[in-house]
């Protein structure tokens, strides 16, 4: 057995991953780039506005970090002005090989590329980097959890003896409620954040200027859930975490953790209601004048609403890291 931080890396990004499958991600569940392309717009809008914030440089760079096949990079360049795409450098950054027909002007690394000034966005990338476990137990000690690829766990080592700087990241932002003896609970469970801290900081260091953007389902240091949010995909469905390549291996992100100094969260929907994106239904009246402008108006409508429904894609955090600019989605 070890610890789940190592067996979700084999199982994601091993030679047998979950993530090197041919049908990538969308196969598995769907995101709000596979939503609707108004995601994609909405992030051609914001990399507008930080192209306006730096000034239109010669070249642009927008890089997707975690780009899966590349459906969201290439929609941003779609959706871009033409003198906008014109400048733009496409990145997309994914572990997986580059998938056949993507556009020719996405470039297809392994890593970001460095000193760029654009926008990087991170769409349900983080909730992927792979953590450590652990949990309260039956004397209220907080110890490793430990997994077998059946994904069978097992309690470890405590955690402030085997892994001391998991233990001060968990006291720091993942503090557990105590009983009147003073102890937490037994069963308690506390997802350590500490490798998204470091992924996020290094991700966003790789701009020299511009805007950092991660999307994620996230919770705060005052409302972590109380037996974490560890669970696997698969087909569409949520299936128990495995850690042998058959599933996804997913935990909620403690964005405010790894935001940066500068950094704020917002909503989604208040970050794409920003970026025009609205479910408003149109006006009847247009129903009786352009019929099917008026089904097209309603059709954007639907898919508005459900980017930005509560209780669904709604509910994900945009963490927006500015560097160097003002943040281009303030007041």
């Amino acid at each position: 057995m070890r610890g789940w931080r190592a067996a979700t890396e084999e199982a994601l990004y091993g030679p047998r991953g979950f993530y090197r499958r041919p049908e990538g991600p969308a196969g598995h569940f769907r995101t709000s780039v596979h939503a609707s392309p108004l995601f994609a717009g909405a992030v051609a809008g914001l990399l507008c506005r930080v192209d306006e914030a730096l000034g239109r440089p010669p070249e642009l760079a927008f890089v997707d970090l975690g780009a899966g096949r590349g459906e969201l990079v290439a929609g941003v360049l779609a959706a871009l002005p033409g003198e906008v795409a014109g400048r733009t450098r496409a990145v997309a950054v994914e572990r997986a090989d580059r998938p056949d027909g993507l556009d020719h002007r996405i470039e297809w690394r392994t890593e970001p590329p460095c000193a760029r000034r654009g926008l990087l966005f991170a769409n349900e990338w983080l909730d992927n980097v792979p953590l450590d476990v652990a949990e309260t137990d039956r004397d209220g000690v907080v110890r490793q959890v430990l997994v077998a690829p059946d994904g069978t766990e097992s309690l470890g080592r405590p955690l402030a003896a085997a892994a001391p700087a998991d233990a001060a990241w968990a006291e720091r932002w993942w503090p557990l409620p105590t009983g009147p003896d003073g102890r937490p609970a037994p069963g308690l469970r506390i997802e350590i954040g500490r490798p998204r801290d470091t992924a996020w900081a290094a991700a966003a260091a790789t701009l020299a200027a511009g805007l950092a953007v991660a999307v994620d389902y996230a919770h705060p240091r005052t409302a972590r859930p109380p037996y974490g949010t560890l669970t696997g995909f698969r087909a569409g469905r949520e299936v128990p975490p495995v850690p042998d390549g058959s599933c996804d291996v997913t935990a909620h992100v403690a964005l405010d953790a790894c935001a940066l100094p500068g950094g704020r969260l917002l909503a989604q929907r208040a970050a794409l209601h920003a970026l025009g994106v609205s479910g408003r239904r149109p006006p009847l009246a247009l129903a009786t004048g352009d019929p099917a402008g008026y089904l097209r108006a309603l059709a954007r409508a639907g898919e508005a609403a459900e980017l930005t429904a509560p209780g669904g894609l709604g509910d994900f955090t945009w963490l927006l890291q500015p560097v160097g600019i003002e943040d281009p989605l303030s007041d």
